[in-house]
């Protein structure tokens, strides 16, 4: 089985992936258990930052990589938070302070106009200097509630609206979320090019 490192240290995140991942020839290991220090996210888009996070766990494990940079895009923000979702609320904050701050922004905007999308840039690396690394996006269509519903998931899941399934993102099954949410759509374009 092919080993592959994470560029994350989300352990939500690390959960998700092997899920992804169940089965295929590729071991997920977290770039924790190499050390690797977390790379400055710089970039000004969601593809800058995962590529930026690949190449650095690349070069300090001498591993495939794969990252993702994601985050919500809310339309009445005009696409707040976008890259900045993890640290929207500062860097150190968590995923309710984020949420909350979330719910403060859009307080005077109805629900039926909180529209926003989950974007995922995933990206692999055969190697740090990869010149050619695959890219794939998936975007997963929602809206924001009113306040939290929910117990699964992390990050803004108890906020995402899934008009689909008429819930929260956060009260979906963790199977039935991978197989609908950006992370999981990117993931599919991600195995169907490395298995061609």
């Amino acid at each position: 089985m092919k080993e592959v490192v994470l560029a994350s240290g989300n352990t939500g995140k690390l959960r998700e992936f092997q899920q992804l991942l169940h089965g295929c020839e590729f071991s997920v290991l977290p770039q924790s258990d190499f050390a690797v220090a977390e790379a400055e996210e710089n970039g000004l888009s969601f593809v800058e930052n995962a590529l930026i996070k690949a190449r650095n766990a690349a070069a300090h494990t001498g591993l495939a990589a794969i990252a993702d940079d994601s985050g919500l895009e809310v339309d009445a923000l005009r696409g707040e938070p976008g890259i900045y979702s993890a640290r929207y609320a500062g860097a150190h904050n968590s995923d309710g302070d984020n949420n909350q701050k979330l719910l403060e922004a859009l307080k005077d905007i109805p629900e039926q106009q909180r529209s926003a999308r989950f974007q995922c840039l995933l990206v692999f690396m055969r190697h740090a200097q990869d010149p050619v690394p695959i890219i794939c996006q998936g975007t997963w269509q929602g809206r924001i509630l009113l306040a939290p519903s929910g117990d699964n998931g992390f990050g803004y899941d108890p906020l995402f609206f899934v008009p689909e399934h008429g819930c929260s993102s956060a009260q979906l099954s963790p199977t039935l979320k991978n197989s609908i949410s950006h992370r999981g759509r990117a993931m599919a374009l991600l195995l169907s090019q490395l298995q061609s």
